[in-house]
């Protein structure tokens, strides 16, 4: 696993086309290569092979026989053409001793609502690994402040996604963003349906299980995945985790595919909602990952040997209380909305005794930065990780007021801001885990100005977050 590389293609004359201007049922030849340096003078591996109009003309190659630790670069060419050069590096050998590692996580990348210039400071942060926490796309047009649009209506078809991806992919800075290094990817509801839990939509559609499995394959033809996340009959699994050296475990979690509905919806629908009183938020058939994905995530916490353990999943996982007052407010989408899995989860993370563990997600659009009570209902009570939930990269937020407003009612949380968009940066240590949350002033211009937003520590050993 340590020196395997993941590498995708799709073929596609004309992108913004479903078929990408290719006839009918072509095939089109290929060839890939692998080399220790950018000007391809030591090629290491070449492989040819041809594509196939099924998956969308896309390929998907998992190399074997790489060195761990180290950078390569690799090219496609197809006729005449030949792609630009892209770089990766495989992983420090599982176990191996490691001193430090560079993570920059981020989700929420919204097309019409700004540019994807955060990018341009990502890569001047170099980081080793690049997590992305959902809603890499999305399917449908909303917002107040929009700088582009998205071609055609709402997709819901092959073909309609195939589209929207594209041109995502056509986006400059995301493109150079992909060929700086290695991603690796969870994702969320807008991928596919705001709000779909499981094979159920948001407004109950009877066709949605056509609509969720046109939406898995062009995620999977368009993004770097190994061959064995192939969406088959009604699964694509995307859960899985990978070691780094001896220093980090990192888990990727999916909170979509398997869950149940959301509890107290409103009539003919299912989508969230802030409730103060729901009584099925403690029913026992409540899920969010789904046994088998529960019972492999147990597994893995036993087994883990690692210094740090990373769990990138989509959304907060501390408590938030979303009700200015007295009373409780429940955000039913989130692990609020699903308590006794998230208890299951911190049960099998304390039984495991589980070293330094961290969280990261996103979907909120909002940074959130916070301890996680070892008791959910007492927000006061020992924290038992530290949690990282990333601002959107570029999607509209609630206003900041909203948050401002909720702050004094979670003392656990030490970061609430909605206003900024961009990234949050992982540097992890022996000693320390440093998070910096990088953002970008507008990204509503072209050329915006960058800043820190804030930076804070994990100290090895102890639960929790401080300021740096």
């Amino acid at each position: 696993r340590d020196t395997r590389m993941r590498r995708s293609l799709r073929k596609a004359p004309a992108p913004l086309l479903a078929d990408g201007a290719i006839p009918g049922d072509d095939r089109i030849a290929v060839r890939w290569e692998i080399a220790d340096d950018e000007g391809f003078r030591k090629i290491r591996q070449s492989i040819d092979f041809e594509t196939a109009p099924e998956v969308g003309h896309s390929v998907h190659l998992d190399i074997d026989g790489l060195e761990p630790a180290r950078t390569y670069f690799y090219r496609f060419q197809c006729g005449d053409a030949v792609s630009a050069v892209g770089r990766t590096h495989t992983l420090p050998t599982a176990g191996s001793a490691l001193a430090n590692y560079r993570i920059a996580f981020a989700s929420c990348q919204n097309y019409e609502h700004g540019y994807f210039s955060a990018y341009r400071q990502m890569q001047r942060d170099a980081p080793d690994l690049v997590l992305f926490l959902g809603d890499y796309i999305y399917e449908s047009q909303w917002g107040t402040d929009l700088v582009r649009r998205h071609i055609g209506v709402e997709a819901n078809t092959l073909a309609g996604y195939r589209t929207r991806h594209a041109q995502y992919k056509l986006d400059p800075d995301l493109q150079a963003m992909h060929r700086f290094g290695p991603w690796a990817f969870a994702w969320d509801d807008h991928e596919v349906d705001n709000d779909y839990a499981g094979e159920q939509s948001e407004n109950l559609d009877p066709a949605f299980l056509l609509r969720r499995a046109a939406a898995y394959q062009a995620y999977f033809e368009h993004m770097p995945m190994p061959r064995r996340m192939f969406p088959r009959a009604r699964e694509m699994r995307l859960y899985t985790h990978f070691d780094v050296g001896d220093l980090l475990r990192i888990y990727l979690l999916d909170d979509r595919q398997y869950r149940t509905p959301q509890p107290c919806p409103r009539p003919n629908r299912h989508s969230s909602q802030v409730w103060t009183q729901c009584t099925e938020l403690r029913d026992p058939a409540q899920t969010l990952l789904g046994k088998a994905q529960e019972d492999w995530l147990q597994a893995r916490f036993a087994d883990s040997k690692a210094h740090w353990n990373l769990i990138g999943q989509q959304t907060l996982f501390a408590p938030m209380d979303e009700q200015p007052g007295t009373e409780r407010g429940t955000w039913t989408d989130g692990w609020d909305g699903y308590p006794l899995a998230r208890q299951r989860l911190m049960g099998d993370m304390q039984a495991a005794r589980l070293h330094n563990p961290v969280i990261a997600g996103g979907d909120l659009h909002c940074n959130v930065v916070a301890d996680v009570p070892g008791d959910p209902e007492r927000f006061a009570s020992a924290p038992v990780a530290s949690e990282f939930c990333g601002t959107s990269l570029s999607a509209e937020a609630r206003p900041q007021s909203y948050y401002s407003e909720r702050h004094a009612d979670n003392p656990h949380i030490h970061q609430l801001r909605s206003d900024q968009r961009g990234y949050t940066l992982l540097d992890f240590g022996r000693d320390r885990l440093q998070a910096t949350l990088q953002v970008v002033k507008d990204v509503h211009v072209g050329e915006p100005e960058f800043e820190v937003q804030a930076r804070y520590v994990v100290e090895s050993g102890k639960a929790g977050v401080k300021p740096a």
